[in-house]
């Protein structure tokens, strides 16, 4: 028998505790009881969100906030500025292509952060665009964007900022509200440290305003049907009952611990990681690293795709490899959510024990080594 670790960015590891809190007794979501449980979550979600915006919950994963905030902001003939730096990038300007939305792909090199001033002579340029699409840690490539910088550039436009902070919430430092971001969408299973299911999207005056002229289709993700339940600590449809009631036991935690020291611990665990795998001599591959994960390139002569099915397999740890053109040549260790110093020194000592199995030469322990030194 061996011991399962999940070091994926996503799923994330499930506190016992809030895994105990989804197994008990199921209540009937239009209920007081569960109006109460519902109305503390909307309270503790706009402090974890470091918002003062409402925070509405959809059952869905990530995706579904993205395609809410496509269909709720614009309306035919608009245009959309998407930063493309990654496969998540991709998937807005996949969903605005998918709703007829006219898109001004800010193609960025993988592994490469945005350059704000990019951003500012593109919106300069083409006063039609009605939005900004953006994400924080781009989970793809490991690079983690200045998001106060994009939002300096299109504070005083006439276009929101949209973020996806799936990934990168609670994990990189994000002030959407003092950075002019108008709209956050995330998902439960990342920092959240919940199962894939809930998904959820904060959204600003500027944004409600801009959402009052969206001719585009929608039904589920009607954000007017959403905020008018959310006003009522309601939900517009049947909500995910047992994952509200863990994520009331998350936010208790995260709240508990403190954002500056959650953000402070996924630092600690992020330099740990990435100086172990330079005593490894091995490559970082962002420019720009996130707290979140640590993406590293595969050395030479090294299968990529089998170090990560031999992590996974033989270790039982899992990490993440690569994803589109980026399949075998980078893998992916997350440092994310429900994760400590010992999770972090295991997966560093799996990846020598792999590289070495795989015929890599290195010194056995020296990674590990480098993240105790750091960690003790």
């Amino acid at each position: 028998m061996r011991k399962y670790r999940l070091m994926s960015p996503g799923p994330t590891p499930v506190p016992e505790k809030v895994l105990l809190k989804m197994a008990d007794t199921m209540i009937h979501h239009r209920t007081p009881q569960f109006q109460a449980v519902l109305k503390d979550v909307h309270v503790k979600l706009k402090k974890v969100f470091m918002t003062e915006n409402p925070v509405v919950i959809f059952a869905s994963s990530g995706t579904g906030a993205m395609e809410a905030s496509v269909v709720n902001l614009l309306a035919k003939g608009d245009k959309a500025l998407v930063i493309r730096g990654g496969k998540f990038g991709e998937r807005f300007a996949e969903i605005c292509e998918a709703y007829g939305i006219e898109t001004v792909p800010y193609d960025v090199v993988w592994g490469e952060a945005p350059d704000p001033a990019q951003v500012a002579g593109l919106l300069k340029s083409d006063p039609k665009i009605k939005a900004v699409y953006s994400t924080l840690c781009e989970t793809s490539t490991g690079v983690v964007a200045d998001i106060k910088g994009i939002g300096k550039a299109v504070s005083g436009t006439g276009a929101v900022l949209v973020v996806d902070a799936i990934s990168g919430l609670s994990a990189d430092e994000f002030r959407p509200d003092e950075w002019g971001v108008d709209v956050v969408v995330s998902g439960s299973q990342k920092g959240l440290m919940l199962p894939p299911g809930l998904a959820f999207l904060t959204v600003s005056p500027k944004a409600q305003k801009l959402a009052e002229r969206s001719d585009l289709p929608k039904y589920y993700f009607n954000l007017k049907a959403a905020l008018k339940a959310h006003g009522k600590d309601d939900t517009p449809w049947t909500p995910a009952v047992s994952l509200i009631m863990g994520l009331d036991s998350v936010l208790d935690m995260m709240l508990e611990e403190g954002l500056d020291n959650i953000l402070a611990r996924h630092a600690r665990l992020a330099d740990a990681t990435r100086e172990a795998v330079k005593a490894m001599g091995l490559e970082i591959f962002a420019k720009s690293p996130s707290n979140a994960v640590t993406s590293v390139k595969v050395p030479e002569g090294v299968d990529g795709k089998a170090l990560v099915k031999k992590m996974r397999d033989e270790q039982g740890v899992t990490i993440a490899g690569g994803q589109g053109d980026l399949k075998g040549r980078i893998f992916r260790i997350a440092h994310l959510g429900y994760m400590d110093e010992y999770d972090t020194i295991t997966a560093v000592a799996g990846v020598e024990m792999v590289l070495s199995q795989l015929g890599h030469k290195l010194q056995l322990g020296k990674g590990v080594a480098k993240a105790q030194e750091i960690l003790k």
